[in-house]
């Protein structure tokens, strides 16, 4: 087996699912936090800056809240964490891919960059043997 291709090195971000997106921004909000992206009430994303990570704020009724995988709105039914990412280095998406095959890690990279704490960069996605989903991010393209 290879080693391990990546260290963690800090949290990048977390994603909240939420029936009241406005709601729970004001609450953000009211900690500090402050609005990076609205993508508006159809796509139902809004990101805040968490301190030097970022928090995305999910509506389950918005686009990408009904594409998600993470099944039905926060409550006994359902989760409202969707993922947590951390930042990864190095970011070798083809070593950290075969990493994970080698030990049955179930993994995936999308298409395209996605937004994180310090801008676009790739990622490949994780699932904890709880379910959880992990995305180890890597840094940004500038």
């Amino acid at each position: 087996m290879s080693i391990r291709p990546f260290d963690i090195q800090r949290l990048d971000h977390i994603v909240l699912r939420t029936a009241d997106v406005p709601r729970l921004q004001a609450f953000y909000e009211a900690l500090g936090c402050t609005v990076v992206r609205d993508l508006g009430p159809q796509r139902g994303l809004v990101q805040l800056r968490l301190g030097d990570s970022m928090l995305d704020l999910v509506d389950v009724n918005g686009d990408i809240g009904r594409a998600g995988d993470s099944g039905a709105p926060p409550g006994s039914d359902g989760r409202n964490v969707d993922h947590f990412a951390v930042r990864v280095a190095p970011f070798d998406k083809a070593a950290i891919l075969a990493f994970c095959g080698e030990r049955g890690i179930e993994a995936k990279s999308p298409d395209g960059l996605l937004l994180g704490a310090d801008g676009f960069g790739p990622a490949v996605y994780i699932t904890d043997p709880e379910g959880n989903r992990l995305e180890l991010k890597g840094p940004p393209e500038r």
